[in-house]
């Protein structure tokens, strides 16, 4: 008479894999979407930044361009006066308030967060 093999149960980490795995199956496809979404808006963002200090850029050189010709006189204390609260308020608020509209109403907002960071930092 021949005895069958038992069964060996599972190694721990293997189960619990497993059944992380079976737990996040249902999840997957909004995390994958998730992720794709914030890493496309990460990269947008870097590409439409960097247009933006460009352009900057160009204005200063420009404005300085013609203050050195004596075409225009510009009060830079003036300027400075203006612009600070708004720049303040902007570098207080502005990454929240941008991170609240990014995520409204989305089930996946952990995976396109992620996705935001990676996309930021990626070099593409």
């Amino acid at each position: 008479m021949t005895t069958l093999p038992t069964p060996t149960p599972p190694a721990p980490d293997t189960a619990l894999g497993a059944s992380l795995l079976d737990a996040l199956r249902p999840a997957l496809p909004d995390l994958s979407v998730g992720a794709l979404l914030g890493f496309a808006t990460g990269v947008a963002l870097r590409h439409v930044g960097r247009v933006v200090l460009i352009v900057v850029g160009v204005l200063f050189i420009t404005l300085q361009l013609l203050a050195y010709l004596d075409l225009i006189t510009v009060n830079w204390l003036r300027l400075q006066a203006l612009t600070e609260p708004w720049l303040r308020q902007g570098s207080e608020h502005g990454a929240s308030w941008l991170g609240r509209v990014l995520t409204a109403n989305l089930p996946f907002a952990g995976a396109f967060t992620a996705g935001l960071l990676v996309g930021l930092r990626a070099r593409v």
